[in-house]
């Protein structure tokens, strides 16, 4: 448990720990009430870095999460594997840096699958006629315009 809170507390994890408090915090306060998911949306525009589709706190949320576990978890099996020293310190700094990466490309692939969901559904077709009313000819969806 030391070496898990060592990884969560120290350097350089601790900003994207920092940031996952101030995501649960928002999270909290949405839950009450006290503010909404699409808070920041007027604020930031995500289409540059391909996570438009959800709101920022969606995306940003997702990334913090990802980014924090993949860094934690680097960084505890960094201690296990690599003696302390100036080439774990290096180590811990490329992995939190890959980590961030990775995150982004998978926040950016799960907001992608959200999107192709999200207008997957907006176009459902109509349902087909049910039997009784293809024998008696009965409309029961009005005509489409052409």
């Amino acid at each position: 448990m030391g070496t898990f809170l060592d990884a969560a507390t120290g350097l350089p994890t601790l900003p994207l720990t920092a940031a996952l408090v101030v995501v649960g915090c928002f999270w909290l306060l949405a839950a009450l009430r006290l503010t909404t998911v699409s808070a920041f949306d007027a604020d930031v525009d995500l289409r540059g870095w391909g996570l438009d589709g959800v709101p920022v706190a969606v995306a940003f949320s997702l990334l913090t999460v990802v980014a924090w576990g993949l860094s934690v978890g680097a960084a505890v099996l960094l201690a296990h594997l690599v003696p302390s020293g100036a080439l774990a310190g290096a180590l811990r700094l490329v992995t939190t840096a890959a980590a961030l990466y990775v995150a982004w490309r998978t926040t950016r692939r799960a907001v992608r699958l959200t999107r192709r969901h999200r207008r997957a559904a907006g176009r459902r077709p109509a349902p087909p006629p049910r039997p009784a009313d293809r024998a008696t000819g009965a409309r029961t969806h009005p005509r489409r315009a052409a």
